[in-house]
């Protein structure tokens, strides 16, 4: 699982920093959470491939988190894409994409399937599910938290070769789970397999002011990604549009006990992030400011990729 971030800052682009989208690969599928302007030009700058977007989810339509969505509709369209996108955000989502698919000449060859969304709601995948929470923002806005299933405990062979379990598919069929017979006898997989293992959590909060909803959706995540518009010494002026200071950030990835933390939605006004880091890493010292095309490797708890 890797994070690419395409658009780190906030209100409107800089030159230093598109505005928001992030990136989420896990194997050949790609995952968009928020689609500010010019997404789809990041997009060409870096490691991924628009084409591979199965599933974008937007967490407000403040037009830096969503207006990027029409051109790269239409440019998968233009690259014959024929698989579904799936679009989920908050109330109007629906009647949004709706909308943004009649402006103009525009057509689509591909089918898209939007969907409303509510504080509360989980969505369910093959091996994942996407958890919505409520962000606390100047308009309705959510917080997502994507959480893997639990994968198999790992497999004991030098007591699969006791139990006279042959080495072959019965050992795979095992490791997926999966009940065997073998010479007359029944091997189940809690036999041979160690406790399940949890998978991998990312967190993302899009725009929103400090409150509890973000530590209870991000307990015991690998990586939250945090609303920071301001450093601390305008972190009074950053609440009351509906933003965190990075300080705020970093509390909390401390109170959620997050592994990684990684500050976005940097406000235009800062050429240098370096006072803003400093403030979370007095805090919570796995603290870095993401920038344009940042890329993190999320790593299981073990160590393991």
């Amino acid at each position: 699982m890797k994070i690419v971030f395409l658009g780190t800052g906030g209100s409107w682009p800089s030159p230093e920093r598109n505005v928001s989208a992030i990136a989420v690969k896990r194997n050949a599928e790609v995952l968009l959470f928020d689609c500010g302007e010019g997404t789809q030009r990041q997009l060409m700058h870096s490691t991924v491939s628009f084409m591979q977007i199965s599933k974008i989810f937007i967490t407000h339509f403040h037009g830096d988190h969503f207006l990027g969505l029409a051109g790269l509709i239409q440019s998968m369209s233009m690259n014959k894409r024929d698989s579904p996108l799936e679009i989920y955000g908050p109330d109007g989502c629906e009647i949004l994409i709706e909308s943004m698919t009649n402006l103009g000449h525009y057509s689509t060859t591909y089918p898209i399937v939007a969907r409303d969304v509510k504080p509360g709601d989980i969505i369910e995948f093959e091996d994942y599910k996407v958890r919505v929470a409520e962000a606390q923002h100047t308009v309705p806005a959510l917080m997502y938290s994507l959480e893997e299933n639990s994968r198999p405990g790992k497999f004991d062979k030098p007591k699969a070769l006791e139990l006279g379990i042959p080495e072959g598919k019965f050992f795979s069929q095992l490791q997926q789970g999966k009940t065997i017979e073998h010479d007359g006898k029944t091997f189940t997989p809690d036999m041979v397999l160690g406790s399940p293992r949890p998978g991998r959590k990312i967190v993302y909060t899009g725009d929103t002011k400090p409150c509890d909803a973000i530590v209870e959706l991000a307990k015991d995540c690998d990586v939250l990604i945090h609303d920071s518009t301001t450093a601390l010494d305008l972190q009074e002026k950053s609440n009351s549009y509906g933003h965190s200071s990075s300080a705020q950030a970093a509390q909390a990835a401390k109170d959620a006990a997050a592994v990684k933390l990684f500050l976005t939605h940097i406000s235009p006004r800062y050429d240098e992030t370096e006072q803003m880091l400093a403030d979370a890493i007095a805090i919570f010292e796995n603290s870095e400011v993401a920038e344009d095309f940042t890329e993190y490797e999320v790593k299981y708890k073990n160590g393991e990729i």
